[in-house]
């Protein structure tokens, strides 16, 4: 039984000798960038990114002239205010008006009884009707008119907040922390609404694009624990922790960075492996070899 146990210890030894040799794929660091773009338009009063520094998220990195903007805001409020007050002035008018088409019609009906009582003439109605009907028209003509003044306003309203979420945008805030990789503005220039500023990427942890062919997509599953190793000083090889968060659903070829006459015909899945790189080893672009499977423990010495 001994005996079966240290031929099973030496396999492993082995088997873990010649996985070390050869990885199981290779691929190169990438990083979750973004590129943060201007959200209006104007000349660029502060910009403060350079390539290499290190921003927090939130914080002000750029601001936009918008001084066109606080004029038309400006002037939209006043409007807001005229149309405002114009509305406020319909609705005294319906108050008026509603008045005295309640008059009117208490008129209307007291002539139309007296005409059936023969006490008065049919040109009393007449005039009775006519006013009712007249001060009926100018009633639904007042209604109509508060209504516009208050789509008016809404719109205004609208615009109002358009303008101000405008200005608001002016003042460029850096929405992930990370380092900045390129910059494609300065100071003193004038950008248009969606022109790129900068591109920033966090490089505490970077991703490594591999690929493996069918026979590895078995030993995959998301979330799996890898060994991730790249060339050091000297060629000596280092080794970091990697998980696979990412696995293709379809093949592909295999790409150029990793190919060679005799894998041009085979298809390839790529993988995505996060690797935390916090003294900043890692670098995007850099080349790297991974291990699938974990590296067995070292055979304990049986004691005799």
């Amino acid at each position: 039984m001994r005996s079966l146990s240290i031929i099973a210890l030496t396999t492993l030894a082995l088997a873990a000798c010649r996985h070390d040799g050869e990885p199981d794929a290779y691929g190169n660091f990438e990083a979750i960038e973004v590129v943060v773009s201007a959200q209006t338009s104007g000349q660029v009063r502060q910009f403060t990114p350079v390539e290499g520094d290190e921003l927090e998220r939130g914080e002000v990195v750029a601001v936009v002239d918008t001084a066109q903007l606080a004029f038309e805001r400006t002037q939209l409020v006043a409007q807001r205010g005229a149309v405002g007050a114009r509305g406020a002035e319909v609705a005294e008018q319906l108050k008026a008006l509603e008045a005295q088409r309640e008059i009117a019609q208490r008129t209307l009906e007291r002539t139309q009884r007296l005409m059936a009582e023969r006490a008065a003439t049919q040109q009393q109605l007449d005039q009775a009707e006519r006013e009712f009907r007249v001060l009926d028209a100018q009633l639904a003509a007042a209604r109509s008119s508060r209504r516009g003044a208050g789509l008016e306003l809404e719109s205004t309203e609208a615009r109002v907040a358009q303008v101000s979420d405008r200005l608001a945008r002016s003042t460029v805030t850096n929405p992930v922390a990370g380092t900045v990789l390129a910059t494609y503005a300065r100071a003193g220039e004038v950008v248009q609404l969606g022109q790129p500023l900068y591109r920033i990427a966090a490089l505490d942890t970077l991703v490594l694009r591999a690929w493996v062919d069918g026979t590895q997509l078995g030993d995959l599953k998301i979330g799996q624990a890898v060994t991730v190793r790249v060339s050091g000083a000297g060629g000596e090889l280092r080794a970091f922790p990697g998980t696979v968060t990412w696995i293709a659903n379809k093949a592909e070829f295999t790409p150029t960075p990793v190919q060679t006459r005799d894998e041009r015909a085979y298809l390839v899945y790529a993988i995505k492996v996060t690797v935390p790189n916090p003294d900043g080893v890692l670098k995007i672009g850099m080349p790297g070899d991974l291990s699938l499977l974990a590296r067995p423990q070292a055979p304990q010495a049986t004691p005799p």
